[in-house]
């Protein structure tokens, strides 16, 4: 596959796993888009595997870093939110900053532990904890979204091995 066939396949696909979540978002009237799957589209897109091992990888560490971040924001950051900059050396942006640090720390160590690193579930953590999706409903809902952005691709993949079986080019 040529470099540039491989550029625009990769854009392409990477658009069209994220207006799925965008459609979903619209007509919901929910957050089931939000910056840290960004990165995951474009690394599903990009390496085009449906491995499931992977696939399951992937939905884990934005779960903890859901989770994570949820954590730390209730324990450390509840009530201030990153929408507007805190003044310097306040109490507020010192919650804030403590919260997302230790969120990172939290899912690091927790995809670390479970063999689930992913580095875009990190952002995730961060849009937790830094209290811009920190309910456990919009939790809730960014683990959907990564659900559905994983199953999307898998059956695409599986679509698309069906119909062109094994001839299917390997990306590297």
């Amino acid at each position: 596959m040529t470099p540039s066939r491989r550029r625009l396949g990769t854009s392409v696909y990477a658009g069209v796993l994220f207006t799925v979540l965008g459609a979903v978002a619209w007509l919901s009237g929910q957050p089931f888009v939000f910056p840290s799957l960004g990165p995951s589209a474009f690394l599903l897109a990009f390496e085009r595997r449906g491995d499931r091992r992977r696939l399951a990888r992937i939905v884990a560490s934005h779960c903890i870093g859901g989770v994570a971040g949820l954590l730390a924001y209730t324990l450390l950051g509840a009530g201030v939110t990153l929408t507007a900059t805190p003044p310097p050396g306040s109490a507020a942006g010192l919650h804030l900053v403590a919260s997302g640090v230790c969120s990172i720390v939290l899912t690091s160590w927790g995809m670390i532990a479970t063999d689930t690193n992913h580095a875009p579930a990190c952002a995730t953590t961060l849009i937790v904890s830094l209290g811009l999706l920190s309910t456990p409903g919009q939790v809730v809902i960014i683990a959907v979204s990564v659900v559905v952005l994983v199953a999307v691709h898998g059956a695409v993949v599986a679509g698309f091995r069906r119909l062109v079986g094994e001839s299917h080019p390997t990306y590297t």
